[in-house]
This record gives structure tokens, sequence and C-alpha cells, in this order.
């Protein structure tokens, strides 16, 4: 049985070097949710989505850098966690979007300081359906 994420993270091009070493971390190192406690491991990896062989719509190149995977069994608290205590060179500019399975929108998360903030709610899909089946 599998429990997947979807993660994205955006960051400055002088980080690049910072998300491979991210990425590392959760093939060997992260904490996997449903192994018990204290379980580390592969999860994933993270795989550059703008780079130059990349085109998006509109006909132009990407002007960002973002990464992304599809995790499985990843802690995603322990995974938030790691993100903020990485040494960014330009942290003021790391966005780290987080999709749980069984969620519909991204949970955005961006540093304030040296803390990362969810700067999106959660509750937004219980909200939506709860609306729906009172109809």
């Amino acid at each position: 049985m599998s429990h997947v994420a979807n993660i994205m993270i955006s960051v400055e091009t002088d980080d690049r070097s910072t998300v491979e070493e991210l990425s590392q971390w959760l093939r060997t190192a992260a904490p996997r949710r449903g192994f018990g406690p204290g379980a580390v491991g592969w999860v994933g990896s993270l795989n550059e989505i703008t780079g130059s062989s990349t085109q998006w719509g509109g006909g132009k190149y990407p002007e960002c850098d973002v990464y992304a995977g599809a995790l499985n069994h990843a802690d995603l608290d322990g995974l938030v966690a790691h993100v903020e205590r990485i040494a960014w060179k330009q942290p003021e500019f790391v966005q780290l979007f987080v999709m749980d399975q069984e969620q519909v929108y991204f949970r955005v998360w961006m540093f304030h300081g040296a803390k990362l903030r969810q700067v999106v709610p959660d509750g937004r899909e219980e909200e939506v359906w709860s609306r729906d089946s009172a109809t």
C-alpha cells in the first residue's frame, strides 16, 4: 500500500545545489510515515521541472527554478522541519508546496524570518465538501 504526497520547491538559482542535497536526503534519510517510530530511508526524490530542456505553455522557457517529486510514505511534518533547518543561501525565496494524499490543493510554506510558515491554510477541502453535501 502506498501513501503518495506531491511536493514542489521553488528556489533562487544560488540554492540549486542545496535542493540536490534535499533530494539526496529524501533518497536516504527522510523520516517515513507508517513504518514505526524512527523509521527513515527512501521516500522519493526531486527532479528539476524548469530546466533548459523544459518548455511550458506559451512558447517560452520558465524563468524560475522549481523541483518536484511524488513521495511515498514521507513524514511531511518531518520534511517541513528538515527544510526549515537547511542552511539556504536565499531562504526568503524558498517556497515549499505540499499536497498530501486525499488533498486537492497544495499547502504553501515560506520563510518568515528563520521560521518556515504555512501561508495557505488547511481545511479548504472540508469547506467545499461539506458545502457540496449540504445541497
